[in-house]
C-alpha cells in the first residue's frame, strides 16, 4: 500500500541519520545504557552477598537502601532519576514478596513475571498484526506516523523483530523458572543464580536486539528507497 498525502505527494521517508540513530539512541536511553545497566546491578549484587553473608532481612533491607542512595545521589545531582526509580520500584516489589514468604529466591519473582507478560504481549501483537517493536519505532522514530502498519514489507520486518523479542523474553523466562523450581539445588544456591541471571542476562541481550532491529529496519527502509 502506497502511503500518498492529501496534496497527491508522496510523503518523503524520514532519512537514515534522522530517524534510524535516533530510534537506536532513544531505546538505548530508555534500557539506561551502561550506566544504568551497573546502576540496577547494584542492588541485585547487594541483596546476593548479604544474603550469603547475613540472612533474608539484612539483605532485603541493604539492597532497598542501596536503590535508595543510587536514586538520592542522581537526585542531588539534578540527574534523570528515572533508570534509578524503575530499578528502585523492581527491587522494592521484589522485596516486599520475599518478606512476606521468607524465601530469599522469590526477591526475583516480579522481574520473573514481568518478563512473561512482556513476551506474551508481544507474541499477541503479532497476531493481531500490530506488532510491538513496529509501534515502538513508530513513537520514538517516525513522528508516530502510520507508515510501520501501511507498509506491508516494513510489517513483515517488525513482525519478526517482534517474535524474536518475544522469544529472549520467553527464553529467559524459561531459564530463570527451572532454576526457581529446580530440586537439586538449596534456597542459596538458587538465590545466587538467580542473582547473577538477573544482571548477566539484562542489557547484554536488549543491546544485541537493539542492534538487529536497527540493521533490519535500516537495510528494509535503504532497499525499499532504491527500488523507488
Amino acid at each position: 500500500m502506497s502511503l500518498v498525502t492529501p496534496s497527491g505527494d508522496r510523503p518523503s521517508a524520514p532519512s537514515d541519520d534522522d530517524a534510524l540513530p535516533s530510534f537506536s539512541e532513544q531505546v538505548a536511553d530508555q534500557l539506561g545504557g551502561v550506566r544504568g545497566m551497573i546502576e540496577s546491578g547494584i542492588p541485585v549484587i547487594a541483596f546476593v552477598i548479604a544474603n550469603v553473608v547475613w540472612d533474608l532481612r539484612p539483605a532485603l533491607i541493604i539492597s532497598v537502601a542501596t536503590a535508595l542512595a543510587i536514586s538520592a545521589f542522581r537526585l542531588s545531582r539534578r540527574q534523570s532519576i528515572r533508570h534509578a526509580m524503575n530499578g528502585l520500584i523492581g527491587i522494592g516489589l521484589g522485596a516486599l514478596i520475599a518478606w512476606r514468604t521468607g524465601s530469599a529466591k522469590d526477591f526475583y519473582l516480579p522481574g520473573i513475571l514481568f518478563t512473561l507478560g512482556y513476551g506474551l504481549a508481544m507474541i499477541i501483537s503479532v497476531v493481531v498484526r500490530r506488532p510491538l517493536v513496529g509501534w515502538i519505532w513508530s513513537v520514538v522514530a517516525d513522528g508516530g506516523g502510520p507508515r510501520w502498519r501501511d507498509d506491508p514489507g516494513l510489517r513483515r520486518v517488525f513482525g519478526w523483530l517482534t517474535l524474536l523479542w518475544a522469544a529472549t523474553f520467553l527464553a529467559k523466562v524459561v531459564v530463570n523458572l527451572w532454576v526457581y523450581f529446580a530440586d537439586a539445588l538449596t534456597e542459596i544456591e538458587k538465590t545466587n543464580i538467580l542473582g547473577i541471571m538477573r544482571i548477566a542476562l539484562g542489557f547484554p541481550p536488549y543491546a544485541l536486539l537493539l542492534g538487529l532491529t536497527v540493521w533490519a529496519v535500516r537495510r528494509h527502509v535503504r532497499g525499499a528507497a532504491a527500488v523507488a
